[in-house]
């Protein structure tokens, strides 16, 4: 039996990706070997990246100059990568919002100034500070987000004002939840576990000519964005299997009706558990209701003990992985793209009743 999978990721996927990937386990179209056995060089794993990418950019409506690149490292990785293919001025403002973010921001301080021009830690990240004038010093090469904070529940409901300057963005756990627009963006780049794959894959859309040659001294040849965009992420043997099933994700995605479509499901789901938590005398939510994100909801009772309680009765009737992160403690409900709106409702009727049963 499966379970109703809260976690923040590694994450729920589309059952019916899942089966199709089972069918095709031991032989992937009459290739008679898996797609995790073929080389990456082989006509039919060309075949499955080269659609992936073409999926994606339907789904995405990402413009012709922009690349589309499939990656390894996470997007952990890509806290060192942007300031090592960007940073031309040793200059960078980042907007820290969350526990990513402040890592990236540190991790930018290795190759230059790096400067928080905006933070919400003065209230353990429960909100998105005003970004419409903020003191982005001119000679910054880009102003970096982390748009949707996955431990802290919040969400960029509107971008920053960069002021003329480059926009980069770590999507990781609103991938593919609602419409973008890419040309607001100089980079985005998102780890694919939480709504569109499994673990070990970081996809990264740049504007073509923020790929170059001119990167900081030092930088690996692993990371210049130009080796992977210059060899089709093909430089050496990518993740395979996770691009396959990414390819899978991005074609159930269209037949659900797109982003739009997934945007009205997720909103719909998100209302449910917000709706409930606004009501409710025992469970509050963290987050400001305006800043509110509609994958991932961090909720509290307010008493730690309690909460443990929750936690164990709730995975004992099968909704798994709701434990808040370990930084904030508490619960944590990441209902992404592939969470059935059933699982919501379902979850949001066995909270009822632990809070008749411990009110």
């Amino acid at each position: 039996m499966r379970v109703y999978n809260f976690s923040a990721g590694p994450a729920v996927l589309p059952e019916e990706v899942l089966q199709e990937a089972a069918d095709e386990m031991l032989d992937y179209k009459g290739t008679g070997m898996s797609v995790m056995e073929m080389s990456h060089r082989s006509k039919a794993y060309d075949a499955i990246i080269k659609e992936a990418e073409k999926d994606i950019r339907d789904i995405m409506n990402i413009p012709d100059n922009y690349k589309v690149l499939f990656l390894q490292g996470g997007a952990s990785q890509q806290f060192a990568a942007v300031p090592m293919n960007l940073m031309k001025n040793r200059k960078a403002a980042y907007i820290v919002t969350g526990q990513w973010a402040k890592k990236a921001y540190q991790e930018a301080k290795i190759y230059g100034d790096a400067v928080a021009v905006a933070s919400s830690a003065d209230k353990t990240f429960s909100y998105i500070p005003d970004c419409s004038d903020l003191d982005i010093p001119e000679d910054a090469d880009y102003v970096y987000i982390c748009e949707n904070n996955t431990i802290y529940g919040t969400k960029f409901k509107t971008l920053p004002n960069t002021k003329g300057h480059t926009l980069v963005a770590d999507v990781s756990s609103c991938f593919l939840s609602e419409p973008v627009d890419v040309t607001k963006y100089g980079v985005i780049y998102g780890g694919v576990q939480k709504n569109v794959g499994p673990a070990g894959l970081v996809i990264a859309i740049i504007r073509e000519d923020l790929i170059t040659d001119d990167v900081l001294p030092g930088t690996p040849t692993m990371l210049k964005w130009k080796t992977q965009a210059d060899n089709d992420s093909l430089y050496n043997t990518p993740n395979c299997y996770a691009i396959y099933i990414c390819g899978k994700v991005f074609k159930w995605i269209k037949k659900m009706g797109g982003l739009e479509a997934m945007k009205a499901h997720n909103e719909k789901k998100a209302k449910i558990l917000y709706d409930f938590l606004d009501s409710s005398k025992l469970f509050k939510g963290t987050v400001e209701p305006k800043d509110r994100s509609l994958m991932n909801v961090p909720f509290v009772t307010g008493n730690e003990e309690l909460d443990a309680k929750f936690v164990k009765e709730a995975t004992a009737a099968g909704f798994v992985n709701l434990k808040g992160h370990r930084t904030v403690g508490g619960m944590r409900a990441s209902i992404y793209n592939a969470m059935p709106i059933e699982g919501v409702e379902k979850l949001v009727e066995f909270m009822k009743k632990f809070e008749a049963e411990n009110g």
